[in-house]
């Protein structure tokens, strides 16, 4: 279900008529934010006023997303009732998709970086590729990204996108609805190797996050204002032909305008042609 507007911004639901009037001039998507917190989850009455106050903007939003629930999710989890819980909790962001009508939903990896242990490694992607395999079949009408995070290197997500993709498990209608939400600032802040990361995730970028940082922690600054290479990104887009949607991900309405006036005169994709 290719996005008809590639760039989102997280819209600010208490000044929500500057993030209207962002939106409109600059023709963009929203990606939620609200909807992966435990406490606004676990309150029905706020959740539901959530939810209609989005319901009630006059805007089209079938080219929005939804960041899903990732704080302590793990579907790999050896322990019943913790893989129970994270399965509903990844149920719920799905139902909330599903009645806001957006095109897709952004997950974490979630795994522990710095577990370096064969068994553990081999058991994140056997348990994945059940879950996740299971969850497109079951939501025809969504779209559903897996973020890196902490991730160090691509390995394990690269590993779970080619089971899913080669080993006759989806059909290529399936194919089309799943795919890496590469968080480019993440790669940048926590992987070792930025050749490897673009190199390995390439086939699989179905969505984009970018923002700027120091290339130690995920700062979430406008870009310009960090170390990220703009430059290097717009080479990855275009030698590995990359045609995804891309957030830019940060809160401030400030900080939003400030990156998207930088990716103008900077020509950083989309607005490299």
């Amino acid at each position: 279900m290719p996005m008809k507007r590639k760039i989102l911004i997280i819209p600010d639901i208490e000044r929500i008529d500057e993030s209207l009037k962002v939106a409109e001039k600059y023709d963009l998507a929203f990606e939620y934010n609200d909807f992966y917190m435990p406490d606004l989850l676990d309150d029905s009455a706020r959740l539901k006023k959530t939810v209609e106050t989005y319901k009630s903007l006059d805007r089209d939003r079938s080219n929005d997303t939804l960041h899903g629930v990732f704080y302590d999710i793990t579907v790999h989890s050896d322990d019943p009732k913790i893989k129970q819980i994270s399965e509903d909790r990844i149920k719920s962001s799905l139902d909330i998709a599903t009645e806001l009508g957006v095109t897709g939903v952004i997950f974490h990896t979630n795994y522990l970086a710095n577990f370096k242990v064969a068994f553990y490694e081999d058991a994140w992607v056997e348990r994945n590729v059940a879950f996740w395999s299971k969850l497109v079949k079951e939501t025809p009408n969504l779209n559903i990204y897996i973020e890196n995070m902490f991730d160090e290197e691509p390995g394990l997500i690269v590993r779970l996108f080619e089971r899913l993709f080669n080993d006759g498990i989806l059909t290529p209608e399936e194919k089309k609805r799943i795919g890496i939400c590469f968080d480019y600032a993440h790669a940048n802040a926590f992987g070792n190797d930025m050749d490897l990361w673009e190199n390995s995730v390439f086939p699989y970028v179905k969505h984009m996050h970018i923002n700027d940082n120091d290339l130690k922690a995920d700062l979430h600054q406008p870009m310009g204002e960090g170390k990220i290479d703009w430059a290097r990104f717009n080479r990855f887009v275009q030698e590995k032909n990359i045609n995804s949607s891309v957030l830019v991900e940060m809160k401030s309405i400030e900080g939003q305008i400030k990156s998207l006036e930088f990716m103008k005169e900077n020509h950083i994709y989309p607005y490299d042609k």
